[in-house]
This record gives structure tokens, sequence and C-alpha cells, in this order.
């Protein structure tokens, strides 16, 4: 498995190169969010908002008033709990094409709660306009760009920062409101979101060596959630499916599926992956993983359950699989 650093940071001054009217706007996190190459690059494009998170909301709806399209860059938290208001009012509402970066989604910091955006899915999804990404590697992280720009409106996305894996194949780049599908199988459908999916990857493959068929799904879309693959995505497992996210089970991923299946009339038995109804404490993202049941050890007990199959694949066997660059199923056409 290939990694790579700093892939947005790199990125996003290629992207913004002929696009005179992009401008990126900071709280003072600019290196923390990989934005620092933009500013040296393009000065006169960027704006240092200071530590004031909702005023930089309110200077973003007044910039893309103005034809310009304005990209905050900050840690997630800081976007939807100190801002809320001024999204809902200065962005949401006038249906304005601010895109928010937000760095550090869920466990992926060691900071603790203060830092950890569990519930943002939650909480942007219920703003009408607001559109959701998730990037969950390399691939995902470049090509999000093309994507939140081709959308006429706010869009929040969940951004990966450093070190990144790629496990998608660098030429099937996110598209939106399509998933994509890793593996057919028929015994159990996983569905997927940002870092789960590399957990996913690698308990799939442990199980496949023990005979489980998995039809695994990876998503970067989280709203809307119209595409009509997922009716038979959710249908498809024949003892249910299992969704794994890195954020609260309350409003996220499992819930989005869960409502799909609802509306769809889909009768089918479901495991919802992801913390719990609690806040967590500071510590590495694999240990909180673990402690809180979303990682690849975890994916199997929630299928042994599921299947009523023991696989006793032990710690070791997990850890020896080698994940390999997937290339996606799905040939839906994008924006």
């Amino acid at each position: 498995m290939e990694l790579l650093s700093r892939v947005h940071q790199k990125n996003l001054v290629s992207w913004a190169r002929d696009r005179e009217n992009v401008l990126v706007l900071s709280a003072d996190l600019t290196g923390s969010c990989e934005a620092d190459l933009f500013r040296d690059t393009y000065p006169s494009r960027f704006i240092s908002c200071g530590i004031a998170e909702q005023n930089m909301m309110s200077v973003a709806g007044g910039l893309a008033r103005e034809g310009f399209i304005p990209l905050i860059h900050t840690f997630a938290v800081f976007i939807y709990r100190r801002a809320y208001d001024q999204i809902a009012m200065s962005v949401a509402y006038p249906n304005l094409p601010v895109k928010m970066f937000g760095f550090l989604p869920g466990i992926v910091t060691p900071g603790g709660a203060t830092h950890q955006a569990i519930e943002d899915v939650s909480v942007m999804r219920a703003l009408p306009n607001m559109t959701i990404l998730e990037t969950g590697d390399a691939t995902d992280v470049e090509s999000v760009l093309d994507v939140m720009r081709a959308v006429n409106g706010p869009v929040y996305i969940r951004m990966l920062r450093g070190e990144l894996p790629r496990l998608f194949s660098a030429d099937e780049p996110m598209k939106f409101d399509t998933p994509r599908i890793i593996s057919k199988g028929t015994d159990v459908t996983i569905i997927s979101s940002g870092i789960c999916t590399e957990e996913t990857l690698r308990a799939a493959a442990a199980m496949k060596k023990k005979g489980v068929s998995v039809n695994h799904v990876h998503v970067s879309t989280l709203k809307p959630f119209n595409n009509k693959m997922y009716a038979d995505i959710i249908n498809t497992g024949k003892y249910g499916v299992i969704t794994v996210e890195n954020h609260t089970t309350t409003g996220g991923l499992g819930t989005i599926v869960a409502e799909k299946a609802v509306a769809c009339g889909i009768n089918k038995r479901m495991a919802r992956l992801g913390l719990r109804d609690t806040f967590t404490h500071g510590a590495s993202r694999a240990y909180l993983m673990k402690e809180h049941g979303f990682d690849a050890a975890a994916i199997i007990h929630a299928v042994e359950k599921m299947t009523g199959n023991k696989l006793n694949i032990s710690d070791d066997e997990l850890a020896k699989v080698r994940i390999e660059a997937v290339h996606s199923e799905a040939k839906a056409e994008g924006l």
C-alpha cells in the first residue's frame, strides 16, 4: 500500500492555479490544515481570519455573494460547534458556495473531546442545502476538490491530512453520490466511510480466507444519499448489513443507511459500528478504534455475531494482511 505525505497541500496549489476566484480562509491553523503552501504561493488569495470562526463564516458568505469561492480551512470541531448559527444564516440559508474543510474528523486526533468531531455529520446534515463529503484515502483527498466545486451550494468536507494511504487507484477519482463497490459478496454487506474503509479492507481480506463472502462498499457522499445503487447494496447481504464509521452511531452513516433501508422497504438485520453515545479521551487512532469497537477485529466480531459463525481470526493474522490499491466497480456518472 502506497503512503503519501501532505496530499492536500500540494494538490490545492495545483488545482487553484487557474481559478482566480478561489480564496482560502484560515483561522490560525494554516499549517495544521495544509494551507500554508497556498498562502505562500498565492498570498493575495489567502485571508487570515484569526481565531474567530464565527466571523470567518460570515466573511465567507459575503465573499461568496461577490462571486468568490471561499475555502474554509480549520479543524472540524471549530466549524460546526463554534459557528453553527453563522453557517445556518450566512451560508446555508442563502445557499452560497462556501466550501468548509473540516480537518481531524472523529478520533484521528489525540486531542481529546475538545478536538474530536464525533457528531459533525449528524449536526451538519440537519441543515437544508448542505452537502457532506468524507475522504478516506489520498485519492479521495486529491479528487474531492472537483466534486465540491461542482456542487452549487455549501459543502462540508471531512478532510484527512498528513500521511495518507492510497487505497483507491489514482485514476478512479471520487464521484458525487456514487459509492465505490470494493468487493462483491453475498453473505454480509459492509458499508464503510472515511478511515474505517482501511480497517474494513483488512477485516474483509482476513474473512475471505475463511470463506466469508463480503459485499464491501465505500461511501464518500453522506448527503445527499440518493444513488439508486443503495437499495441493491443494502439488500445484497444474506445475513444483513454492517455500517462502520468514525463518528457516533447517532445521525451518521449508520443512521443514513437505516433511513435508506426503511425508505426502500428493505427488512434486513443491521449492526452499526462507531462511537456509541459517548465522548472519548485523547489517545492514538488505533487505540480508540479498538476501545470503541470499530477496528478490523470489531468488524470481524460483528460478522461472526451476525452470521453465527466463529471465524477464529487472531490479531497476528490481521496484522499480516496487506492492503493493495482497489479498483472500484462503480461506473455511474459523477457530476
